[in-house]
């Protein structure tokens, strides 16, 4: 797969493979919070923590179907307002295309909707940004977590970075 280069301004904290075996989303969440080096903590960490977790699973059932040959990679991006985590799989031409549908449980209880479909809806409430894409074959979901710039930089000054 190829890395899209980071948008101005950003810096790539990591950038690692996981095969699509159920089960390594723990190991992608665990990669993306060493990346993070403590740059997002408490609630904020534990959203993020549990959209990558998502979206993962997501990239491994449905975008690679599965096949352990093949490898969901995971970039952890950083910049001045806040971190931007891309999962990406080879997934791109049976990724569904239009707009989301928002889940409706009563609809779902009646057999009127499928039990399935709330992972982009989990994971669009999570953080404060999402968007996928898809290029290709590539389909990418990218997760923005903001952090508040003056608290950010007193972070940076702390730990020598800045």
């Amino acid at each position: 797969m190829t890395a899209d280069r980071p948008n101005a301004g950003e810096v790539v904290l990591g950038e690692f493979a996981v095969s699509s075996e159920p089960g390594n989303e723990r190991t992608a969440l665990a990669l993306v919070e060493g990346a993070l080096n403590g740059r997002l903590n408490g609630e904020q960490l534990d959203r993020l923590k549990t959209a990558v977790a998502e979206a993962t699973m997501n990239a491994i059932e449905h975008g690679n179907r599965n096949q352990p040959e093949l490898e969901v990679v995971v970039r952890v991006l950083s910049s001045a307002t806040g971190v931007t985590v891309t999962i990406t799989d080879l997934g791109g031409e049976h990724a569904p295309s239009g707009p989301i549908v928002a889940p409706d449980l009563d609809e779902k209880l009646a057999g009127l909707q499928s039990p399935r479909g709330w992972g982009l809806f989990l994971i669009r409430h999570m953080v404060d940004a999402m968007d996928v894409s898809v290029d290709g074959v590539e389909h990418t979901v990218r997760l923005v977590m903001h952090v508040d710039a003056p608290a950010a930089a007193q972070r940076e000054g702390a730990r020598g970075d800045g």
